[in-house]
């Protein structure tokens, strides 16, 4: 929204405030309300991975996601258009869809992943919505590759969670494809991602390059069986770091965009 308007407003200020906080406490707290029964039997959750919420707080816990989560959105439905609302729309039925009872898309291999992707993207399409921006090629190809990493963040991240899935009846792109063809879908989309902003204009094209470390960090896991998945954990956790990089150098890489096209 700041680079298709260049001016920081009101709006963008809500908007901002309302997808770094309300929105992620409506994704993972509805996550962590209803998937509490597997989650419990999961021995990685209980920390950065995955909190375990108890019982008790859930009702509270969904009680302020509503809260939080009403105001603004009426805020940003009431100062955008068609194209705003649409996006709007599907941002905040992906949160829900992914894990409330009933739609469970969490549990739908492949549209698993790209409802996850969804939750990443869908913010940064609302936000050039309601700033009018249009939707070039470049900007097509940043959000498609976009899409593609987020997806292929979410099929990695669930390769390690095979067995404890499989135990508690869960089905996921992991469960379905195994351990070995889940990686190696996650590392299709991550290239994918990279060759598509070999396409994007200068300065975009070097956020290329953050496709590598990805690729690199996934790769090895080529070697685990559905048996062996939680070893993969180790890297999920490098995963975690490494997106510190990359939103450090994309931020530089936006920067410069700014700075070129002002």
């Amino acid at each position: 929204m700041l680079l298709a308007t260049g001016e920081v407003d009101w709006l963008l200020v809500v908007g901002v405030l309302y997808y770094l906080v309300p929105y992620n406490l409506a994704m993972y707290g509805i996550n962590d309300v209803f998937d509490y029964a597997s989650d419990v039997k999961n021995p990685r959750k209980g920390g950065i991975e995955g909190a375990l919420l108890p019982p008790p707080l859930h009702k509270p816990l969904l009680v302020l996601v509503a809260a939080t989560n009403v105001p603004f959105l009426v805020l940003l439905l009431g100062a955008g258009g068609p194209a705003a609302w649409g996006a709007i729309a599907v941002s905040t039925f992906a949160v829900i869809a992914y894990s409330a009872p009933g739609l469970r898309f969490k549990e739908r291999p492949v549209l698993d992943s790209i409802t996850s992707s969804t939750h990443f993207v869908s913010p940064a399409v609302v936000g050039l919505t309601l700033a009018g921006a249009e939707f070039s090629m470049p900007v097509v190809l940043v959000l498609t590759a976009f899409f593609l990493w987020g997806m292929a963040a979410h099929a990695f991240g669930a390769v390690q969670d095979i067995l404890p899935d499989r135990e508690a009846g869960i089905a996921s792109i992991a469960t379905v494809f195994g351990a070995r063809g889940t990686v190696g879908v996650a590392l299709g989309l991550w290239a994918s991602a990279g060759l598509l902003m070999l396409a994007v204009p200068w300065p975009g094209t070097l956020a290329a390059l953050l496709a590598v470390p990805y690729i690199l960090n996934c790769a090895p896991s080529l070697r685990v069986t559905d048996q062996t998945s939680a070893q993969t954990n180790a890297a999920w956790r490098r995963f975690l770091w490494l997106n510190y990089l990359s939103g450090f150098f994309v931020t530089l890489v936006l920067i410069a965009y700014w700075r070129l096209s002002s």
